[in-house]
């Protein structure tokens, strides 16, 4: 199962990334934890500079935009079928 982490304080496009995220996750048909990571202090930890990030498997995969749900889709198959291990 994938381990994604939105990190954002909660604006319209952290909210909008996380929205992306669920619905790529839907037509997918993965299973995976989506967390929210809304403290500064631990989306600097995660080594998110500019928000929304996006975290997958702990990796840093985007920060600072807000992409397509396809993507989004891209970066989840690519983490599926990659490296699975932190």
């Amino acid at each position: 199962m994938l381990d994604i982490k939105v990190a954002g304080p909660g604006c319209r496009n952290c909210i909008e990334l996380e929205n992306r995220v669920k619905q790529a996750l839907e037509e997918l048909q993965a299973e995976a934890t989506v967390m929210k990571l809304t403290e500064y202090q631990d989306i600097a930890k995660a080594g998110i500079l500019m928000t929304p990030g996006l975290i997958i498997n702990g990796k840093v995969v985007l920060q600072g935009k807000v992409p397509t749900v396809g993507i989004v889709k891209g970066y989840i198959v690519e983490a599926a079928n990659g490296n699975s291990e932190k």
